[in-house]
């Protein structure tokens, strides 16, 4: 109520101005017809008086109502004149806010509801005579990066100079516009039936992009990728709008695939693209479920000291029995949870389970987990893990923290706060995938890593080396090199190794020539549910309290 009393008195200044002006026109027309009708009778006796002294002057009365029209009359004129320039100023007011509503405030550019208004626009064919209707998603490479190490003003710099370089090479009736961040779109009239000058424009565009961009910190480079989406505009649409919306996330979802493909490159937008989409939402959809049910559970695998053939430890791993699809490789729904955001609960919940699970085996065993390059991100990943490990009671020392190889590449400095923030909680931390090409000497001699890990697909290649030299095909010491190389580059650093993905006797053997390592492989067992872990333990006399499992099989023996 309050509110409408308010809107009603702000309403009431502008009623009152329109009456006012209303009522000032109607002053003034009479007064105009007043002036008219005195004047003719006044002013031919003042006339008179003037040539004739003897003539009475005109009736005071009536000089003063002439008198009164004329003040009238100046004043409506100046109304009239204040009311024009309010007018035009109201004008021009109205085409700024409409201009700024259609245009992105920092580049200059479309705005994200002008792209979409020009996409509908091509789309219904309007404008220059055309083919196709064309939508080119376009997202800077690593532009978090530069805002992170230049500042801000170096990444404004970049967006503007970006958006000049898109303005520069697009083709004619073409529009550019900033959807947001440092996503850029170019909305394309093709009237050619040869979609190939659109990939001979877009690979120009690219490579324009990609050049140096001066800025206060210096030249800086920056790629992008971009996905093309067209619509064929003899192809009449019911939704104008839908079909624009449409395009532009099937651009993106081709833009996506081009930074899958390794960034700095486009890509064109196929159908299989829709199609994977709605499985991932599917995947998402059921990995929310998932986790809600505690469908999630961690195997493990054996880790092993390769020249004592002793059992030092495990590496947990995450498993997946969905109730609605049935199993799911890693490989599938890890990425998808990644993507979506999960990938931080589902790895604390694992996490925090296999502390419990780790609890019961032998103090010299040790547990090896796998955080994801989201969690390297999150700041707060430390004091969750220490709130993992208080409430498991577990020793921080047995614990082995394991991050990718590929993460290095990110952000060096962020992935180095992380690591010593995890040296401080008493943890051990690996390097995984060891020698897959990330990682520098510089870097490794400056992260304390604890330990390096030599990817499988390395380890692996020692099978097909030693079935080609018992063959007598090639020599074996020599193509055993990056292998040995990798072990070597670890002793010289005075970090301890484990090869990955020891499946058969010919490469336990060539591992053990090259020196003291842990291992683990199919080789030693495929992965074990918690369950198994313990029957095996207490087979070997490893664990350091009895088992609830133990316990109940004692119970029943009793009984």
């Amino acid at each position: 109520m309050k509110l409408r009393m308010e809107k009603k008195k702000d309403q009431l200044p502008r009623l009152d101005k329109a009456q006012r002006d209303i009522v000032m026109l109607g002053i003034a027309t009479a007064a105009i017809l007043l002036f008219v009708g005195i004047g003719g009778t006044v002013m031919p006796q003042v006339a008179q008086h003037w040539v004739d002294s003897s003539v009475a002057p005109p009736d005071t009365a009536l000089v003063n109502a002439l008198l009164l029209n004329i003040a009238l009359i100046i004043f409506g004129w100046r109304r009239y004149s204040d009311l024009r320039k309010e007018i035009d100023q109201r004008r021009e007011a109205e085409e700024k806010a409409k201009r700024l509503s259609q245009l992105d405030p920092l580049t200059g550019c479309f705005n994200r509801r002008s792209a979409t208004e020009k996409l509908m626009n091509a789309i219904a064919g309007e404008g220059l005579a055309h083919r196709y209707a064309g939508f080119v998603m376009i997202d800077l490479d690593g532009f978090k990066e530069i805002n992170d190490t230049n500042g801000h003003q170096a990444g404004d710099e970049v967006l503007l100079s970006i958006a000049d370089r898109l303005r520069e090479v697009a083709p004619e009736g073409a529009s550019v516009a900033r959807l947001g961040g440092d996503e850029f779109a170019v909305i394309l009239q093709i009237s050619d039936t040869d979609l190939e000058v659109v990939e001979s424009w877009v690979s120009v565009m690219i490579a324009k992009i990609a050049l140096p961009i001066e800025t206060e910190m210096g030249p800086l480079n920056v790629t992008i990728s971009a996905g093309v989406a067209v619509h064929d505009v003899g192809k009449q649409v019911a939704n104008l709008e839908g079909a624009a919306r449409k395009l532009m996330h099937r651009a993106d979802l081709a833009m996506y695939q081009a930074k899958k493909d390794g960034r700095n490159r486009y890509c064109w937008f196929d159908t299989a693209m829709e199609v994977e989409a709605r499985l991932r939402r599917e995947m998402e959809a059921a990995i929310r479920k998932g986790l809600e049910r505690g469908e999630f559970s961690p195997h493990y695998e054996q880790q092993v000291d390769l020249e004592t053939g002793q059992l030092v430890g495990f590496e947990m791993l995450a498993r997946w029995t969905s109730a609605d699809l049935g199993p799911v490789s890693p490989d599938i729904f890890i990425p998808v949870a990644e993507n979506c955001g999960l990938i931080g609960a589902l790895s604390e919940s694992l996490i925090g389970r296999a502390l419990e699970d780790a609890k019961s085996w032998d103090k010299s065993l040790s547990l090896s987990v796998n955080i994801s390059p989201m969690q390297l991100r999150d700041p707060w990943f430390p004091q969750k893990l220490l709130k993992l490990l208080l409430a498991s009671e577990f020793p921080p020392a047995r614990l082995d923290v394991e991050i990718s190889e590929s993460c290095l590449q990110e952000n060096l400095s962020a992935v180095q706060t992380m690591i010593v923030s995890l040296k401080n909680l008493g943890v051990r931390v690996s390097l995984d995938d060891f020698g897959t090409g990330f990682a520098t000497l510089t870097q490794l001699r400056t992260l304390p890593f604890d330990r390096v890990k030599i990817d499988r697909s390395f380890v692996g290649e020692l099978r097909k080396v030693a079935e080609a030299a018992s063959e007598g095909a090639i020599d074996r010491e020599q193509h055993d090199h990056i292998v040995s190389t990798l072990v070597s580059l670890g002793k010289g650093l005075h970090i301890p190794v484990t090869a990955e993905g020891i499946e058969d006797a010919s490469i336990l053997e060539t591992l053990r020539s090259m020196g003291e390592m842990k291992g683990q492989g199919y080789l030693y067992g495929k992965p074990e549910d918690a369950a198994a872990v313990l029957k095996r333990l207490a087979q070997l006399n490893m664990l350091s309290e009895p088992s609830v499992a133990n316990t109940e099989d004692d119970q029943r023996k009793s009984a």
